[in-house]
């Protein structure tokens, strides 16, 4: 037998028994489907009945009023036969010939030179282009729909549209069909492989790998800045992290993460990690870690949240520290309980925060963005039943609809790389952290959605009731850093800054490149994405008004908001030690709580 032969006698061998694998992991993962299935009640945070009834009303005002849509039809018409002649002429004359229409700078789906240089790929792409932007296109143009409806569609068409994509297809992606040939098709049986290890590592529910989730261990390799945790109650655990200098600021600094996502977006690698970085500046920091809750949880209120999280954490300070005031800082939900917290405390007399940053967080939710598509009565109606069975949403539903908000980033891109190419995912920290998921207590997340996304209460002076307290962030009369970053999909800028006026102190507003995480966790040494400020000294009423005669900065805006913070630091004092006061340690950082994973 030749080598050759030999050689292709093992690939052989090989593929069959990736191939008697892939079966039999089938096979158990039949089995296990009737568990799994009996513990699914059929809710998806998108819908299938809900999204069934938008284009169902869209098509009963479609028909009312079809004289755009035929035009618009007879444009698309037009475009996909200019699209063949074009490319018949290349096919004729080999001659270079100006596209119908070309992808977006930023689509990132059609950078292989293929999609240009083989006419085929590019006949495709066009088509497809063209389709897609038609979609888009006429659902924008059906009358008498409401405002909600409208972005429904709008979104729902996106979603339907960017999975039609011929990228995200093996026979019609000029990268996977290289890797196919090139490989033997032994590209498709790892991604045949990485799929099932999504599926049953979700229990029947699609997990998407994202990361390589072996790379990371909280408390080991991210997470690592040196702290202890002093307090703890059901809700969270208090982490008080060592200094790094002689001496610090006389008041404390309390940071109060989101419960959607874990904390240590602020404290990743050592290089980017904000909680380190505040350490040497001098600061004394605490930061509440949010409990990942189970059933148990399913009757906590947001009260609950004020009182067992910052209203805690500031008694356990002044024990740790016997300091009574602090500054504090909220971070996207975390910034929304902090905003209601501050303003039950001014109704209470209780000035024990001197000043309040806010991070890329919604206080006003009329324009709250893509997030608000998922977001109405039948939605919510839908959500309050699956989470009164199981006493909670869980923490992939949540992964879901932020997946979805850019799915071409956080699904297909992966989907054609995971399972196409059968690539194994590259070791990312930000995406190990995005997909390291929390559960949302029904009672709390039922009133959050209702009352701040749903109705925007929040904005409206004593439209909700915390503790028997009419909650008015206008009596909030602190100083204020607010931070918004530009191309946040979560929090829009334009949205924060309605909220940041809200309150009545004196606000700084700063403005952050990209996005709500790349945005905030942007250190110094990166010296990426820049920041605005604007001077004046109230915020105009109009976002487009502030921007247009604000000042433009390199690099990060955390000095910047160090030098702002340190005039309500008081004077210097010696360097505290976690456990030098009236707390005793209970555990090393990063604590346990977060260390609790879900799928």
């Amino acid at each position: 037998m030749t080598a050759g032969a030999k050689q292709d006698a093992e690939n052989a061998k090989r593929l069959a028994g990736e191939l008697a694998a892939i079966t039999e992991k089938c096979r158990r993962l039949m089995e296990q489907q009737a568990d799994w299935m009996a513990d699914d009640d059929g809710f998806r945070i998108l819908h299938p009945m809900v999204v069934s009834k938008a284009f169902q009303d869209m098509m009963v005002k479609a028909l009312e009023d079809p004289a755009e849509l035929i035009k618009d039809q007879v444009a698309y018409w037009t475009n996909l036969t200019e699209v063949w002649q074009r490319t018949t002429a290349r096919f004729l004359s080999d001659a270079p010939v100006d596209p119908v229409v070309s992808p977006a700078p930023e689509d990132r789906r059609f950078k292989d030179q293929a999609w240009v240089e083989g006419p085929l790929f590019d006949l495709l792409k066009q088509c497809y282009l063209l389709t897609a932007r038609h979609m888009q296109s006429s659902v924008g143009k059906v009358k008498g729909l409401d405002p909600h409806t409208q972005r429904k569609l709008q979104f729902y068409t996106r979603q339907m549209a960017d999975a039609m994509s011929p990228a995200n297809f093996a026979a019609t992606n000029p990268e996977v069909i290289r890797a196919t040939v090139d490989s033997r098709g032994e590209n498709l049986l790892k991604g045949m492989t990485h799929l099932l290890d999504d599926i049953e590592r979700g229990h029947g529910h699609w997990s998407l790998k994202l990361t390589d989730l072996d790379s990371f261990q909280v408390g080991e390799n991210i997470a690592v800045t040196p702290g202890k945790v002093v307090f703890q109650n059901e809700m969270m655990q208090l982490l008080q992290y060592a200094p790094s200098t002689e001496t610090v600021h006389q008041r404390p600094l309390l940071i109060v993460p989101p419960w959607i996502n874990k904390f240590y977006i602020l404290d990743l690698k050592p290089q980017n990690s904000f909680i380190k970085w505040a350490v040497a500046q001098g600061h004394t920091v605490f930061l509440v870690s949010w409990v990942n809750p189970d059933k148990s949880y399913a009757g906590k209120t947001f009260e609950e949240y004020m009182h067992q999280g910052p209203l805690a954490a500031l008694d356990a300070i002044e024990q740790a520290t016997g300091e009574r005031r602090v500054n504090a800082i909220g971070y996207c939900i975390g910034g929304t309980l902090m905003a209601i917290t501050l303003a039950y405390m001014a109704a209470k007399r209780d000035r024990r925060i001197a000043s309040i940053t806010f991070f890329t967080s919604l206080l006003d939710f009329a324009e709250a963005g893509d997030i608000s598509v998922f977001i109405d009565e039948d939605q919510l109606a839908l959500m309050d039943e699956h989470m009164a069975r199981t006493g909670y949403l869980e923490g992939h539903h949540l992964a879901d609809a932020f997946s979805m908000l850019r799915d071409n980033d956080l699904i297909w891109s992966f989907v054609v790389r995971n399972y196409l190419l059968g690539r194994e995912p590259m070791p990312f920290d930000i995406l190990y952290w995005n997909s390291d998921s929390t559960h949302m207590p029904a009672t709390m997340h039922s009133f959050y959605l209702r009352n701040m996304y749903l109705r925007n209460l929040l904005r409206v002076p004593k439209g909700i009731r915390i503790g028997g307290v009419g909650i008015d962030l206008g009596k909030v009369r602190l100083p204020t850093y607010y931070l918004s970053t530009r191309e946040d999909h979560i929090a829009p800028w334009k949205s924060t800054y309605a909220g940041a006026r809200l309150l009545s102190g004196p606000v700084h507003f700063v403005l952050g490149g990209s996005g709500h995480v790349a945005g905030v966790v942007n250190p110094p040494v990166a010296a990426k994405y820049g920041y605005w400020t604007n001077e004046a000294e109230a915020l105009p009423a109009e976002p487009d008004e502030w921007l247009a005669g604000a000042t433009g900065h390199e690099g990060s805006w955390w000095g910047d908001w160090d030098g702002w913070v340190a005039q309500f630091g008081g004077k210097q004092v010696a360097a505290r030690q976690p456990g030098d006061g009236g707390l005793a340690p209970i555990e090393d950082a990063p604590g346990s709580y977060v260390k609790k994973r879900i799928v």
